[in-house]
């Protein structure tokens, strides 16, 4: 009897580009692609901390090169990836929030969450795709999204908005690249601690109202979405696309 065999969860020879590289969730997004072997270009805006995110996981034993870079000026975001071999695996971690009532909100707010969070997205996606189009090789594109994509949230509107609209335009890129092989996908986070979240978490009132919606009882950390991403990025999640991944602790099951 021959039994069927798990794929692997190796990246060995894969180039990966991972945004928001320089801390949190794209920080442990690099981490675990370069452990599996992938060779990691990090992104960033700041030029120090991202080199200093590349430079640790060299130290560490991983192939990684930094790249300062803003994705939501999409001519240096043009720029970047025409100069650059065609990639294997997206990673975008990058994210921005204005958070408020949304009576509130105002334009310049909005049009911030939105340059980062869907126009960022959609064009680092399709210049990604075209490059993985002419390679003719596929690809896994991955978006860090949030299970705020699903829900809504308080003071968060615009930012749903963003994570919605994200959930839709991956979910139609799936339909129309899947001919290519690329699969585009979302990881869907609760709250995570990171430095970016460390003032919600400083609220009392807000760090009750999150626990009590997080059924497993606790908030996330890093090394939960590194699972994740690394199943995504791999052949084991060869036939997954047009999903998310909701790594939200049972906050959207009810």
């Amino acid at each position: 009897m021959t039994l069927p065999r798990t794929p692997s969860f190796r990246l060995d020879g894969k180039r990966a580009l991972v945004t928001g590289a320089s801390s949190g969730i794209g920080q442990g997004c690099a981490a675990a692609l370069t452990e599996a072997g992938a060779h990691v270009v990090c992104v960033a805006r700041g030029a120090d901390k991202v080199k200093m995110t590349a430079d640790a996981l060299v130290a560490a034993g991983g192939s990684a090169e930094a790249l300062a870079l803003d994705i939501a000026d999409l001519d240096a975001l043009d720029r970047a990836l025409a100069a650059s071999e065609p990639f294997d695996i997206i990673v975008n971690s990058a994210g921005t929030a204005r958070h408020g009532p949304a009576l509130d909100t105002t334009r310049e707010d909005y049009d911030a969450v939105m340059a980062v969070n869907l126009r960022a997205a959609y064009f680092l996606s399709t210049r990604a795709a075209e490059g993985m189009k002419a390679a003719g090789k596929g690809g896994s594109i991955i978006h860090i999204s949030s299970q705020m994509g699903h829900v809504g949230g308080i003071d968060r509107a615009v930012y749903c908005a963003s994570k919605h609209g994200l959930e839709g335009m991956v979910k139609a890129m799936a339909v129309e690249w899947g001919p290519l092989n690329i699969r585009v996908n979302t990881i869907c986070p609760t709250f995570v601690r990171t430095p970016l979240t460390q003032a919600t978490f400083d609220n009392p009132e807000r760090f009750a109202w999150i626990r009590d919606k997080i059924k497993l009882g606790r908030v996330g950390e890093v090394e939960d979405i590194m699972g994740a991403v690394l199943y995504l990025a791999s052949d084991a999640s060869a036939m997954v696309t047009g999903s998310s991944l909701l790594i939200d602790g049972g906050w959207t099951a009810g």
